[in-house]
């Protein structure tokens, strides 16, 4: 699967330590749906969603890669990992801790959709 997403190259990124993100080292940006384009692979793309059901995981079903999906605290955007963009294309990556253990005390801790 290819995709391409706009951004800046000065990144703000969250580490999130819920059981999930911290197993997968999952570094957070969090962009509108319209920033995010897929390129090629779309059918290859397969999805699951657990204990509420608002976010939809996405994953590659040949490598198994979970590149970005739609996050519960922002269902009109995507979350990206920054862990798999071109490291060509980030100048810097300031990276911001997340108590994603404790998700709904801290939800309103992150910023609104860019």
């Amino acid at each position: 699967m290819r995709f391409e997403v706009e951004a800046p190259a000065e990144l703000e990124v969250y580490d999130c330590n819920c059981s999930m993100c911290r197993r997968v080292g999952y570094l957070h940006i969090t962009v509108p749906k319209r920033s995010l384009t897929i390129s090629g692979g779309a059918d290859k793309l397969t999805s699951y969603r657990f204990n509420t059901g608002v976010a939809e995981h996405l994953f590659c079903s040949v490598c198994g890669v979970k590149a970005f999906y739609v996050p519960r605290s922002h269902p009109d955007g995507y979350s990206v990992n920054a862990r798999t963009l071109d490291p060509q294309t980030i100048k810097s990556m300031t990276v911001i801790p997340f108590d994603g253990g404790d998700w709904e005390a801290h939800i309103e801790e992150l910023p609104p959709l860019g």
